[in-house]
């Protein structure tokens, strides 16, 4: 992400496809891990057993999350950054690998590209990554699809028949892709041998409860009951309806027998990756899975992890879910900034950013502030990271440098894009000082067993920087629901644009005392969350008039161009 001329000439595909690999078991070895514990796919991929998360070495390693201000068109490169400091970690002598999500196909053939990282800061084989992988976004498919087939029957079938009211099902079938004509659909058209009659519709795969599941589960026998608790709707006689009751999270879980284990790769210094699960940060926890975490600090000193989006979503939603749920603390949060992302905050407009503005960046510049106080909410230090670009100017980038100093917060620039490992060894130096010398664990922003508003509240006024919140019609029955249940205990995970600290994404930069809106509560009981839903999010995005998929190629010898 940052420019030069070094790579001006290759894009990251082409970097990436230069690349000599390290054949995957090679590196399993140079681990330690034992050949019966790898599962190969291909030469330089493959599946790790669970019975490698070792967990008194999990508490004696050092986690470090990776956060960002919040985003902006030209992209911060969080995902670089994060590669670029495991790297940087290793080469200052630290054993050190990076963990984390899988790219889905909407963003891959949307607007975003993939997620494999850029320039000399990526996770290779690259194309493998971001397509199809080794197969777990299929698998979780699958799985989700099972239980709507599975509702459908028994709503169709008189014989064993629960009793579902139709009218109470929520739950929808995914599929990797954006599609927005799929968003609402109708089913069973066809008369009575097409099945019952009902609206429906599709999400993406990144928002199924089944994906995010699989992001907190810590073996197989906790992702089948984890599925078992999935609420499916009430009977007519308004009794609840849950997964296990249709004997589905058995089938489901055989499903994803494979798909449970972490995928091992490697960075294009030959360092070990781990990448797994991917649930999206705006509508889930948006963070690796927690098996692939614990692997990850199970089998080196140092984890290098990511949460989605600016770290008003994914890390927040790491923090209170995720550590929540594993019992995981992080050693240093890295928020990673760039010059051009906060005069993009400070007013300034997208196509003039590598123009000189210190005016914008003055002003911006309060959007990362924001993001800090939040770190330091959770009783955690924050290291600012600034990717560097090519268009920053020194005066530019001493006035962020001395901004984050004069807040007492330690900063570095990051070169990653450009330099790889080397351009991050200044980040990884000033990571590991932290790490080592923290000895407190994160606070929690809010106590799970406080009531469901008081929650939300916590999240909206502390993190977001919310005056108020109010709850429509929908949203105060939903509340209702979830007493009714018996589910006020879970944590929240808050649905909300990423492209603003509120739930408007027109306000820029800090806003302040806005009324946040909540739409309706979604209840995530299998993954073990509520979702308030604010604004006008969405959980099957659609295309972008030009689709990244345009750009995309193969020729007649498998060689595939455009990717990004």
């Amino acid at each position: 992400m940052s420019e030069t001329t070094k790579t001006a000439v290759k894009s990251d595909l082409e970097i990436a496809q230069s690349t000599t690999m390290k054949p995957i078991i090679e590196l399993a070895n140079m681990l330690g891990i034992d050949e019966r514990y790898v599962e190969l796919y291909g030469k330089y991929k493959a599946k790790l057993s669970l019975d490698l998360i070792d967990n008194a070495a999990v508490d004696n390693s050092n986690l470090i999350l990776v956060s960002a201000v919040t985003p902006t068109p030209p992209g911060e490169g969080k995902t670089t950054t994060s590669i670029a400091l495991a790297d940087g970690l290793n080469k200052i002598g630290k054993q050190a690998m990076v963990v984390l999500r899988e790219p889905s196909l909407g963003p891959v053939f949307g607007m975003k590209g993939g997620a494999a990282g850029g320039g000399y800061s990526q996770v290779v084989p690259m194309e493998d990554i971001n397509l199809h992988f080794t197969g777990d976004f299929s698998a979780i498919e699958k799985a989700n699809n099972l239980l709507a087939a599975l509702i459908d029957n028994n709503i169709q079938n008189l014989n064993g028949n629960l009793g579902i009211d139709p009218r109470t099902v929520t739950w929808k079938r995914v599929m990797d892709m954006n599609d927005r004509a799929l968003r609402h659909v109708v089913t069973g058209l066809g008369g009575k041998s097409g099945g019952f009659l009902r609206e429906a519709g599709f999400e993406i795969t990144a928002a199924s409860e089944i994906m995010a599941i699989l992001c907190l589960s810590k073996d197989l026998e906790d992702l089948k009951q984890k599925m078992g608790n999935i609420y499916v709707g009430d009977t007519f006689a308004k009794e609840a309806i849950y997964a296990r009751d249709l004997k589905a999270n058995g089938a489901m879980a055989a499903l994803l027998k494979d798909a449970i284990k972490p995928n091992l790769v490697q960075t294009l210094e030959g360092n070990a990756a781990l990448i797994h699960g991917g649930p999206f940060a705006n509508i889930a926890q948006g963070t690796n899975s927690v098996i692939a975490t614990k692997m990850g600090l199970s089998l080196s000193d140092y984890v290098v992890t990511e949460a989605g989006f600016g770290a008003d979503l994914g890390a927040e939603k790491f923090l209170d879910i995720k550590c929540g749920y594993s019992g995981l603390s992080p050693k240093a949060v890295v928020l990673v900034a760039t010059v051009r992302a906060l005069k993009y905050h400070g007013g300034q407009d997208k196509n003039e950013l590598n123009v000189p503005n210190e005016a914008a960046l003055k002003k911006g510049f309060l959007n990362l502030e924001k993001h800090l106080e939040n770190i330091m909410h959770f009783g955690l230090k924050p290291v600012v990271a600034i990717n560097k670009f090519i268009s920053d100017t020194e005066e530019e980038l001493g006035y962020l440098e001395n901004a984050c100093k004069k807040l007492g917060v330690k900063v570095a620039q990051c070169r990653g894009w450009e330099l790889g490992g080397e351009g991050a060894k200044d980040l990884a130096t000033v990571v590991a000082e932290t790490a080592e010398s923290t000895t407190e664990r994160y606070k929690p922003v809010y106590d799970w067993n406080s009531p469901v508003e008081e929650k939300i509240k916590e999240v909206a006024e502390r993190i977001y920087g919310a005056g108020s919140v109010v709850y429509q019609e929908k949203a105060k029955l939903d509340l209702k629901k979830i007493k009714r249940l018996g589910l006020e205990n879970l944590p929240v995970c808050i649905a909300k644009t990423q492209n603003s600290l509120s739930d408007d994404t027109k306000l820029l930069g800090r806003p302040e005392g806005f009324k946040m809106t909540v739409r309706q509560i979604e209840i995530a009981a299998g993954a073990g969350f509520l979702i308030p839903i604010t604004g006008k999010m969405l959980r099957m995005p659609g295309l972008p008039a030009k689709p990244a998929a345009e750009n995309i190629d193969i020729d007649g010898q498998g060689n595939i161009s455009g990717l990004s």
